[in-house]
């Protein structure tokens, strides 16, 4: 039985094949507790996101692995052949590791990956389809990405616009659960947006979008987190002056929020500072507001710039990260060998404690029938000694048999080493 790690991602393959192979936790639930009352593969993990599918399963073989993902979305295997990477044991380690800790991620660092991770593992426990060896290798796992968080720069930088804006906002506002927030649009950009900034713990997030629909799809996405209000898109003006920071991105051809708009909102806010950022192309915001004392205006030029430093710095720090992965890959991979000869020595003892149990057995029967007691300590060493010996005497032949010596060569300077210690007098 060996580790797996065996998926796709988006350096492997297109979105319309990650859709076709993509799990819901629904449905990965059911089939995994299908798994376990059917079928062979029943040690396993599977971590499902936008950009991959992979399972990580205990298994005789990776065919079976491949060929459950495989019927599991009704594909053939050869759709998957190409596109699928593999990796066993200690690559597999180095692999889980890399992806809890944000290392093989679109983003570089993203720290959402670990939480789909362990909601992943948990998904397999509430299913019953993972051993406690596999448990532990996702544990180490997440004991890596700690260390790569907390010892690396790798999760520490800026690298995309939705969290950049977030920590605009810490660098300029010392309270952040104070502070009311405006997204002007509830696209894709501003909905990251909010996002990052509902999970910063600010007071209030202001939705403002000429579709209703999509204001409310986001506020359900948020509102657990934040205070959430909507506005009709014709509320902008009259409701600027309650936002402390305000994120436009409308898509417009024209400005949305004028220099009038602004001095009157600072005005009725007694110019208390704000910060606005326009992740629009063409701007929705009037650039003239930037000469308004108490405005911080930014927009997507300025984050760019900062974003293309920050990701060359979480690049630098990823080398540092790639070499505590690697360490800590090894350390497991010790540890489960350690384990594994542990667990043979301890029946090796067991075999040579029954031969011992057994023949000395004989030899206490022989002496109660009178047979010469310098004899039957003979024949006891002999036939103990003989017994012993015997698996050991086997593997050696087949080593000599073998195709490489290097194995035999190595036992025979392991014993040699031992011959010498025994015959080396006391002191």
């Amino acid at each position: 039985m060996s580790f797996f790690a065996l998926g796709v991602n988006h350096q492997t393959a297109s979105v319309e094949l990650r859709e076709q192979i993509a799990f819901n936790a629904e449905r990965l639930s059911a089939l995994l507790a299908e798994q376990r009352d059917h079928h062979h593969l029943n040690d396993m993990v599977v971590v499902s996101t936008c950009n991959r599918t992979e399972v990580y399963a205990i298994a005789d073989n990776a065919d079976m692995v491949l060929d459950w993902l495989a019927q599991s979305n009704d594909i053939e295997v050869k759709q998957l052949l190409h596109h699928v990477y593999r990796y066993e044991n200690a690559q597999a380690v180095t692999h889980l590791m890399r992806v809890a800790s944000g290392l093989d991620s679109l983003m570089l660092g993203e720290p959402q990956i670990l939480g789909q991770v362990k909601s992943a593992l948990n998904l397999s426990k509430e299913a019953h389809t993972i051993s406690p060896s596999l448990n532990r290798i996702f544990e180490y796992a997440f004991y890596a990405a700690k260390r790569v968080r907390t010892e690396t720069a790798v999760g520490s930088h800026a690298v995309s616009m939705g969290y950049a804006v977030a920590q605009l906002a810490l660098q300029v506002f010392s309270h952040p659960e104070q502070l009311t927030v405006m997204v002007v649009a509830a696209g894709e950009m501003n909905s990251l947006v909010a996002k990052h900034l509902a999970e910063m713990g600010v007071a209030k997030i202001i939705i403002c979008n000429r579709s209703r629909e999509r204001a409310e799809n986001l506020s359900q996405e948020i509102a657990q987190q934040v205070d959430v209000e909507i506005l009709e898109f014709n509320q902008l003006a009259d409701h600027l002056h309650r936002a402390d920071v305000v994120s436009s991105c409308t898509g417009s051809l024209h400005q949305v929020i004028h220099y009038k708009d602004v001095r009157a909102a600072l005005k009725k806010r007694r110019y208390k500072q704000m910060l606005m950022v326009d992740l629009a192309v063409p701007r929705d915001i009037d650039p003239k507001v930037e000469s308004l004392d108490g405005v911080y205006l930014y927009g997507v030029d300025d984050l760019q710039s900062v974003i293309d430093e920050n990701l060359a710095q979480r690049r630098q720090a990823a080398v540092e990260a790639e070499v505590m992965v690697n360490q800590l890959a090894t350390q497991l991979v010790t540890q489960q060998k350690i384990q594994q000869a542990g667990s043979t020595i301890q029946a090796y003892r067991e075999h040579g404690e029954a031969q011992r149990r057994s023949e000395l057995a004989l030899a206490l029967e022989a002496l109660k029938t009178g047979q010469n007691p310098e004899d039957v300590l003979k024949n006891f060493a002999h036939r103990l000694t003989q017994k012993m010996l015997h698996p050991t005497s086997i593997l050696l032949r087949e080593a000599a048999q073998n195709e490489s010596p290097d194995y035999f060569e190595w036992i025979q300077n392991e014993l040699a080493d031992v011959f010498a210690k025994e015959r080396k007098p006391k002191k």
